[in-house]
């Protein structure tokens, strides 16, 4: 009987101990490396990877995985460094109760440098991601592969990335980078959906500035190299760009409160004081009749959508046209818009690209899309054909023909030529064609086309001048009245502006249940 009861109390005070080291493990794990690592950290202008996802998701809602896991490398000096995380916290929680994966560098250990355990980490997390059907944000803040762990490293990428691809169109994927990616690691931001920045702490580039100059002697900074307003403006690879890590990480909240879990569910709906029937007189105003004055597409937007608000993406490039998520009625909608302040709204290579991956995205994740016309034709110049206008805009027309999600167009003012076409017109199988009174659909403007027709006789006339004028206007209205595509079908009807908003709501609610089949294949062929 004693003896019993003795073993008992030390089996107790066994559990008790071995708990104890648990906890003491465990605070070990969540401190990292100590406050020297931290402060140096802070000193840089940048959070922690745990302060980061404090402020990403929920209070106290993050569950993480794999917390004691620990590198098995030997050899210049890892097997007697040896820290719990091994320099990414992983894990999931919610983002306004709603589940959210999250894996987070730790650049206090290794640099946040991408070894076999590291790797192994990210790759258990998305494999979850994936199988639960819930959206992936990186929080990346990496030195890149870790050297010492040699091609192990590089392998931990090719894991990523495949898992990247794999979830493409399947649960959102966002990247926000936090401090240096470079190298092979830019490839996981490259192939999520939605990528954000943060100025002066964060660059994205293949090869850094030190190779540029000994390769081909440019001298240039890690900023101005691949830094957050040169991906923003110039290359196209950063969505959004932030002065500071607290206003980037609540831009992703926000962005996360607009998107579907998965690509079986639809976006969440959000109850709205703004009336479906609100009339939108101002836009009489906001848009001149004269189609040669500019006008900010912006503000029809914010008219037209629920109390204004309206997140838009790729601002910053190809900014004659607009892509952005909005509600209407509380419903998620992508809008697609011509920008007549920029470049008269006119597409380009960059204008197209950047639709036709936005109209790729709000399709695979059941998004429905508007797109808003004024239009006048592709930028002509010799710079654009050979940099690919013809492939590029094929993008955007092979986007839109793909599209199987309700599509509803509106024509402003002018839609001339192919890019009427392409702007996802009622012939490429657009549900629903609106236009306004205002609206010029046509091959071309009617000065180029009087020139084209009339050529011979303005040539012969005694005041040519005189008999271009004429034959313009006359040309207009022939072919240019706003009722000419209403009356063979092309447009399903001509709207008042005031009741523009009431109208797209009504038809989105019809169409929510629309469902269309692609023929079998194993996939398209897109150009690229």
């Amino acid at each position: 009987m004693t003896t019993t009861r003795a073993r008992s109390e030390s089996e107790r005070a066994g559990a008790r101990g071995r708990t104890a080291e648990l906890h003491a493990i465990r605070a070990q794990a969540l401190a990292g490396p100590g406050e020297k690592a931290t402060g140096a950290q802070h000193a840089r202008g940048k959070l922690t990877a745990r302060e980061r996802i404090g402020l990403l998701l929920d209070e106290d809602s993050f569950h993480e995985v794999g917390q004691l896991r620990r590198h098995r490398a030997t050899g210049f000096g890892l097997e007697a460094k040896k820290p719990y995380t091994d320099g990414v916290v992983t894990g999931w929680g919610t983002v306004e109760g709603r589940p959210v994966f999250v894996y987070a560098h730790d650049f206090r250990i290794f640099g946040g440098a991408l070894g076999e355990a590291h790797a192994a980490k990210i790759h258990k997390i998305m494999d979850m991601a994936l199988a639960a059907g819930a959206p992936l944000v990186s929080l990346n803040d990496g030195a890149g592969a870790r050297i010492q762990e040699g091609v192990s490293a590089l392998a931990g990428y090719g894991g990523i990335f495949q898992r990247n691809t794999k979830a493409s169109g399947v649960i959102p994927q966002i990247s926000v980078m936090l401090g240096p990616c470079a190298g092979g690691a830019a490839y996981s931001p490259a192939l999520s959906d939605f990528v954000f920045m943060v100025r002066d702490t964060s660059q994205m580039f293949i090869t850094g500035p030190d190779v540029v100059r000994a390769v081909t002697g440019e001298e240039i900074t890690q900023n101005g190299l691949g830094g957050a307003d040169v991906h923003a403006e110039t290359s196209g690879v950063c969505h959004f760009a932030y002065d500071d890590e607290e206003t980037c990480l609540a831009e992703v909240r926000y962005l996360l409160s607009l998107l579907p879990q998965n690509n079986r569910q639809a976006p969440p709906r959000a109850a709205t004081g703004d009336p479906a029937r609100r009339r939108t007189g101002r836009l009489l105003d906001l848009v001149p009749a004269d189609g040669n004055r500019p006008y900010d597409m912006a503000e029809v937007i914010a008219e037209l959508v629920d109390d204004g608000d309206y997140l838009e993406v790729h601002e910053r490039w190809a900014r004659n046209i607009i892509c952005a998520l909005a509600r209407l009625d509380g419903q998620v909608v992508g809008i697609v818009a011509s920008q007549p302040k920029v470049l008269a709204g006119v597409l380009d290579t960059e204008a197209s690209q950047k639709a036709a991956r936005f109209v790729q995205w709000c399709d695979a994740f059941s998004i429905p899309i508007v797109t808003l016309l004024d239009v006048p034709g592709f930028l002509p110049g010799v710079g654009q054909e050979h940099g690919g206008i013809i492939r590029h805009g094929a993008k955007l027309l092979y986007a839109y023909c793909n599209a199987t999600v309700p599509r509803i167009s509106l024509i402003l003012r002018k839609a001339y030529g192919g890019a009427y076409i392409v702007m996802d017109s009622q012939s490429i199988g657009a549900d629903l064609t609106y236009a306004w009174p205002t609206n010029e659909i046509a091959v071309m403007g009617a000065e180029g086309a009087a020139d084209v027709i009339f050529r011979r006789q303005i040539a012969d006339a005694e005041d040519p001048d005189a008999m271009r004028t004429r034959m313009i206007k006359e040309y207009r209205a022939e072919l240019m009245h706003p009722y000419y595509a209403a009356e063979r079908g092309l447009v399903d009807d001509v709207i008042d502006p005031a009741e523009t908003r009431e109208v797209l709501i009504e038809s989105l609610a019809v169409l929510r249940t629309k469902h269309a089949d692609l023929p079998s294949r194993k996939h398209g062929n897109p150009p690229h």
